[in-house]
């Protein structure tokens, strides 16, 4: 069954006072694209996240966020540089005296070198733990994208199905009306050439061949049996367990190219009309395809 290329899916993991939430979105795109919203300390495992995403994931623009919420260990984000903050001190205390100023040094007077505030280390235990999480969220995350993209995928599946089999039943009514049109052709042009040339100057062979020629020219049989070709591979790709964008759109591609083939080739109003009808979802179905994987 064919998937959708947009879904979300978000997964959380937490254990001892840490929380991680993994959020993954994707749009449509020719190829896979990759994208990491991730802590500074998670960056150096942005590879291993990107081969976990390429076992579910073959098309789209892929972004992956990851939030990591120790809060409720009661441990600062941040802490402070304390060489930074004594020289800080030092260098207020020397402006102080040379200024003659009084007034003492005040904490906010010190908030106010923002340079003084670090992240704080984390040691390799609460990594690893952290780590561990992150893998958890993203792989609840993930399949919640893929279930997502599979609901979204079997809509599309209807939709184009729905479409292909249209065009195959107006190429049925143009195949009823191609049945013997070439004895018809033959038999009109013969009659047209008749009444503009003396009969008697007709070399009757000639005539056959280039009668013959013409028939040839304006049969659409071949067109017709290669287009219902590529609709019965279209269909056979709908069902495909394996990623099919790329094959639905040269056979849309393919079939286009059949179509209007037929509507040059016809010269017959009627056709024409059931060939506008073919390709109005024929468009429809390109459009849809943009967001198959």
């Amino acid at each position: 069954m064919i998937r959708s290329m947009t879904g979300f899916g978000r997964g959380e993991a937490s254990t001892g006072g840490i929380a991680v939430t993994a959020e993954v979105k994707t749009v449509n795109s020719r190829y896979l694209n990759i994208s990491f919203r991730t802590p500074k300390y998670l960056q150096d495992k942005e590879l291993e996240l990107k081969e976990l995403l390429q076992k579910h994931i073959e098309r789209g623009k892929v972004t992956l966020s990851i939030n990591v919420d120790k809060s409720d260990m009661g441990i600062p984000e941040v802490t402070f540089n304390e060489n930074l903050v004594q020289g800080y001190r030092s260098m207020l205390d020397s402006l102080r005296e040379t200024a003659d100023i009084e007034e003492p040094i005040r904490l906010e007077t010190l908030l106010e070198f923002s340079d003084i505030f670090e992240s704080r280390e984390q040691d390799e235990e609460m990594t690893e733990q952290i780590w561990s999480l992150t893998q958890q969220a993203v792989k609840s995350a993930t399949e919640g994208l893929v279930s997502m993209r599979k609901q979204e995928g079997g809509q599309l599946y209807e939709d184009l199905s729905s479409r292909i089999d249209h065009i195959d039943k107006m190429l049925a009514t143009i195949q009823d009306k191609v049945d013997g049109r070439s004895a018809e052709i033959k038999k009109d042009l013969q009659t047209r050439i008749n009444e503009l040339i003396e009969s008697d100057k007709i070399d009757d062979d000639r005539l056959e061949m280039e009668v013959a020629v013409l028939v040839d020219k304006m049969d659409i049989t071949e067109e017709i049996v290669r287009t219902r070709s590529h609709i019965k591979f279209f269909i056979e790709t709908l069902n495909d367990e394996e990623s099919t964008g790329r094959r639905l759109k040269f056979l849309s591609q393919e079939i286009n190219r059949e179509i209007n083939t037929i509507g040059s080739k016809a010269n017959d109003s009627e056709i024409s009309r059931y060939v506008v009808q073919a390709k109005e979802s024929l468009e429809q179905i390109k459009e849809q395809i943009q967001n198959v994987e």
